[in-house]
């Protein structure tokens, strides 16, 4: 047919210019080429600049520019960088350990005008939400996935052209137009007619069927026997688990499932670093620009206890135990999505501003959902303030492939024996939760401790005892 005979063109045509350009892009654009496979269908060769690796058959294509693509029908294949103007938003980069995401929503619509670099639709994966952005400005004509679907790296989202929409959008309805006629111009009747003949065939049938829909009924209610949903009553409604919530789950329950985890408790006398960030807090936030808090206290706290302790900081790896000489400190934050732990990188070399700083810019992309991959990999030890909302005693869980995890709760004056007398002193619980299997109580609580003293009297870290 002519369609095979242009394909065919195509392909010889894409290719030496190829080998021409020895992989360069064609007419500074991406482009796919198109290849007749034998049952039918094409294979689609994607640009992907950013890869490498072997040739896939063709001189003078090269791994670095080009890699195998999915296998799909000739007819929902559109050619990128053969026709002007055309181009396409594809999903990014997700990270090494993700593979795959859900599209949470599309936020433009078909006929749109965007901008380059402009948001088009999000993805929620395991871990973060990656949006998916225009390369240039242009006109979407076309959406290719809808809200729910399962996508991958380099899976096109929408389809852009550099013209209007408007006159494309008039041309669509044109060419619906006569389809719509054909149906009309066909001859319906005679078809009927051939139906109506076995009607009498059908009655002799008839007594048949009766018993056979009898039949169906047994099986229905088993189905919902075999299922352990619940059944849904009023007042309630039945919402599908986000990406991020089912990671944590998993993730939580892995965790004490493997971990023999137990938890140690001790209370901390918050006097001292209230009256510090008392003194300082105007002078602190003049210099640096950031609200002195006590969370950069305890950051310090853990960080020069870890280094007491290595044995905290490491974690159990097969028959071996990895012990880190450095700080990657965890903080948890909890977000309407679910609850996400981005890290700060080595935290034992940062002072007080630095780690304020980098507690606020971290807890800002946490809430928008702007996280990388790279801001939420690692980490050795978690620290999660359950104070902010009123806790005042939990049992945390660690976060593999972490070995322990310290929980702040609120603060509350409580009568305490200061000398010999009695006064009301701000208290705060703090609870370390660790992995028994590598950490005995003796650390732990030497830990716990240790946190305890640093906290109580931030002098400590000055003279470094």
């Amino acid at each position: 047919m002519g369609a095979s005979k242009l394909v065919g063109g195509i392909t010889r045509h894409v290719a030496r210019v190829a080998q021409r350009r020895s992989g360069q892009l064609l007419n500074g654009r991406s482009a796919e080429l198109i290849q007749p496979a034998a049952a039918g269908p094409l294979l689609l060769l994607r640009d992907i600049s950013t890869a490498a690796g072997s040739h896939h058959g063709l001189s003078g294509l090269s791994r670095s520019r080009w890699e195998l693509g999915r296998t799909v029908p000739w007819q929902a294949v559109w050619s990128r960088g053969f026709a002007d103007g055309d181009f396409t938003a594809v999903v990014p980069s997700m990270g090494e350990s993700i593979t795959d995401g859900s599209l949470a929503a599309i936020l433009k619509s078909e006929g749109d005008h965007v901008e380059a670099d402009e948001v088009i639709a999000q993805i929620e994966t395991d871990k973060v939400t990656i949006d998916v952005r225009t390369p240039e400005a242009g006109t979407i004509t076309a959406i290719k996935v809808k809200e729910g679907d399962t996508v991958t790296p380099g899976t096109v989202v929408a389809t852009l052209s550099k013209g209007e929409a408007p006159p494309k959008t008039d041309a669509a309805p044109k060419a619906e137009e006569p389809k719509s006629e054909e149906p009309k111009a066909e001859a319906p009747p005679p078809k009927e007619e051939k139906k109506a003949a076995p009607p009498p065939k059908q009655e002799k049938a008839a007594p048949p069927p009766p018993p056979k829909p009898a039949s169906p009924p047994p099986p229905k209610p088993a189905a919902p026997q075999d299922t352990p949903q619940l059944v849904p009553k009023d007042r309630e409604r039945r919402v599908p688990m986000t990406r991020l919530r089912k990671r944590v789950a998993t993730r939580l329950k892995d965790s004490q499932n493997t971990f023999a985890l137990l938890t140690t408790f001790n209370e901390i006398d918050m006097t001292n670093i209230m009256q510090l960030r008392s003194d300082f807090k105007d002078a602190f936030l003049e210099k640096h620009g950031v609200k002195l808090g006590f969370m950069s206290g305890f950051v310090k706290a853990a960080a020069e206890s870890l280094k007491k302790a290595p044995v905290v900081n490491a974690v159990i790896d097969g028959d071996d135990i990895i012990y880190r000489d450095y700080v990657d400190v965890s903080i948890a934050v909890g977000t309407p999505k679910g609850l996400v732990v981005p890290v700060l990188r080595d935290a034992e070399k940062l002072g007080f501003a630095d780690i304020e700083k980098k507690i606020n810019e971290l807890g800002e992309k946490a809430r928008s959902g702007t996280l990388s991959i790279d801001e939420m990999a690692g980490g050795t030890f978690t620290i999660s303030n359950g104070g902010v909302y009123g806790s005042l005693l939990s049992t945390p869980i660690v976060n593999p492939p972490q070995s322990a995890i310290l929980g702040m709760h609120s603060i509350q004056k409580r009568p305490m024996v200061v000398g010999a007398d009695i006064k009301p002193r701000p208290m705060m619980y703090v609870a370390l939760t660790y992995d028994h299997r590598l950490i005995d109580g003796r650390e732990a609580v030497l830990f716990l401790r240790n946190v305890k003293d640093i906290v109580e009297d931030p002098r400590r870290l000055l003279l470094d005892v």
